[in-house]
Formats: structure tokens, C-alpha cells, sequence
């Protein structure tokens, strides 16, 4: 049996449609919201957009990121050490809507803030921001029902994790809620880890999309051409993250924007081969 909750006016749905009638692969950016500094996020969104992401994964920074490897944590430090708090990412993508209104912005982040502000509070100022869903790394998904309920009412799609080692019993779980797309971690460990297996990544994205037609995006590892180009052969959608975020850990934020979007440049190419 087929399942996974479609919200067909969706951005992230009609996204993927789009390039799944175009036979192209989704490229997902990961961004830190407010990293180095806050007025630095938006412009880099739309130099992102313009130079071939399809999806924005939005950081919300936060004290404790413990799926995160050194990279990303270093710079959620950064954010909050530059003053960017929930509701000033929030307020982001409410400013990047202004003149896109199309890329689909989904954030990434941690339970506490969220709860913090209360669910109600954040996901109806999220929706009313042009947020199209949320993924939160610590909510298992057997605990998530409050918060799938409260989505749906707000026609927001709420993305989950699915791992190496997650069980069947898990892979059921997660394809009955997830609605947007499917984040499947391609390896053991915390974003930014070396090794990619994709043989085996291959096998278990295989397994996940027999269970659902929601999309699968496949993150953690791919920095390069080479693993976009073999990920993006296996998957609907590759996600990258630490590759971008790490150039502003050592270089001034207008240095830093513009090898991010070569990057963007070098990574669209080379999934644009892989199909």
C-alpha cells in the first residue's frame, strides 16, 4: 500500500513535480539562519536560488545542535553570537518572500525553541512568515502527532528523518505522516561525516520509496560533485549542507556568499547530469 499525505497546493509538492516532469533532481541547500551575521541570510537565499537550489533548508539557530557535526554547530554559535533568535529567522523568510514567492523553505531545527513558543504560536507564525514546513531533528516521529495535527491544519508539510538504521516498524511510521518530502540521513553519525556508501544507500532509498510517493531526499556527506551526481542517480532530491555553511568559518561574508554560490553552480551541474 502506497501512503504519505499529499497537500497538493503545496510549494514543496508542485517544486517537485515541476522537476519531475522536467526529469531533474531537486538540489536542497541548507543555510544557517543569521550565520555570520543577520542581514547577510536573505541576499544569500536569492544568490542561491538564482544560481540552481530548488529547496531552502532553513537553520534555526540553537545552543544545543546534537545531530549536527562541528560545522553546523559552529555556526548556529555564530548566529546566536550575532544576535539571530527563532522569531528573527522566522521574520528571514517572511523578507525573502517578498520577491519569492515560488522556492519552497522548509526549517530545520531542535524542540526546544519550538517549545519555548508553543506549537500553535510558532507553526501559525511560521505559515503567516511563507514557511512550507518543518523538520525538527529531536521529535521522534512516534511523539509527533501533535504537531502533524497542528501542520495540517496549516496546510504545512512536516519532514522526517529516516536513517541507516532505522526499522522497518520506523520506515512505517515515518511514511504514514511525512508529507513535502523524506529527509533519509545517508550515513551513521552527524551532519558533515565523510564516508559515503552508496550502494547502500541506494538499496535502503529503494526500500523507503516502495512505501511512499512522497519524494526522498538523501543528505550528510554529499559535498562535491562527484557525490551529488551519484546520490542525485538514487534519490529525488540530494541535500547539502556543511559544504556551504563551513565558508563562513573562514572567510569575510562577501568572499564566503560568492563560493557558496559556485558551489551551488558546481553541484546543479553535475545532478543535472545524473539523471
Amino acid at each position: 500500500m502506497i501512503q504519505g499525505m499529499h497537500n497538493p497546493m503545496s510549494r514543496l509538492a508542485t517544486r517537485f513535480e515541476q522537476l519531475k516532469s522536467q526529469q531533474r533532481k531537486a538540489l536542497v541547500s541548507y543555510v544557517m539562519a543569521g550565520d555570520p551575521v543577520p542581514h547577510v541570510t536573505v541576499p544569500l537565499l536569492h544568490r542561491m536560488v538564482e544560481a540552481g537550489v530548488d529547496v531552502i533548508e532553513l537553520g534555526l539557530p540553537f545552543s544545543d545542535p546534537m545531530a549536527d557535526g562541528p560545522v553546523i554547530a559552529l555556526a548556529a554559535e555564530r548566529a546566536l553570537a550575532g544576535g539571530t533568535n527563532t522569531l528573527d529567522a522566522l521574520n528571514m523568510v517572511k523578507e525573502f518572500r517578498e520577491t519569492d514567492q515560488e522556492t519552497p523553505v522548509v526549517l530545520m531545527g531542535y524542540l526546544n525553541p519550538v517549545e519555548v513558543i508553543g506549537y500553535e504560536q510558532f507553526v501559525s507564525t511560521a505559515k503567516a512568515c511563507g514557511v512550507d514546513g518543518i523538520l525538527l531533528v529531536d521529535l521522534p516521529p512516534e511523539e509527533s502527532d501533535r504537531l502533524v495535527t497542528i501542520l495540517k491544519q496549516h496546510e504545512m508539510d512536516q519532514i522526517f528523518l529516516l536513517a541507516p538504521t532505522s526499522t522497518d516498524q520506523r520506515i512505517q511510521h515515518v511514511v504514514k505522516q511525512a508529507s513535502g518530502f523524506i529527509y533519509y540521513v545517508s550515513l551513521k553519525g552527524v551532519t558533515g561525516a565523510a564516508s559515503l556508501d552508496v550502494a547502500a544507500a541506494a538499496e535502503r532509498i529503494e526500500k523507503i520509496k516502495k512505501a511512499t510517493d512522497v519524494p526522498v531526499g538523501v543528505g550528510f556527506g554529499i559535498s562535491d560533485a562527484a557525490s551529488a551526481k551519484a546520490m542525485g542517480s538514487v534519490a529525488d532530491a540530494v541535500i547539502v549542507g556543511s559544504a556551504f555553511v563551513k565558508t563562513f568559518a573562514t572567510l569575510a561574508p562577501e568572499q564566503a556568499v560568492e563560493q557558496t554560490v559556485n558551489k551551488v553552480k558546481e553541484l546543479r551541474a553535475a545532478l543535472d547530469e545524473s539523471v
